[in-house]
């Protein structure tokens, strides 16, 4: 397994020397304003997230079972995984957030 080099999402991305996760890619225009992509990127993030918990689950058992070579492979998996809930619930986290104080200034 080699890692390539980290390459700039954008000039003015403001995390710039950083390559985007999990295939997320950066687009020249934000204006849309399109509920669907938002659907279909979060849907998209979300099956992301499913399928590297698969992944882990089934190098586990491959590392249970002893059919698998390299266990470093199924530790990358694992941390892989636990990072990707992580991320997911703290963004979760922070959307209630915001739509609880977009609430509380309507009353």
């Amino acid at each position: 397994m080699t890692i390539g080099p980290i390459e700039a999402v954008g000039a003015g991305s403001p995390i710039g020397g950083l390559a985007p996760i999990g295939g997320l890619e950066a687009t020249e225009s934000t204006t849309s304003t399109n509920g669907a992509d938002f659907a279909a990127m979060l849907a998209g993030g979300l099956q992301k997230v499913e399928a590297a918990q698969d992944r882990a689950d089934n190098l586990a058992v491959q590392a249970a079972t002893g059919q698998l070579a390299d266990v470093h492979e199924y530790m990358i998996a694992a941390n892989e995984a636990q990072l990707t809930t992580q991320l997911t619930a703290a963004v979760r986290n922070k959307a209630i957030e915001a739509f609880n104080e977009i609430m509380r200034l309507q009353a």
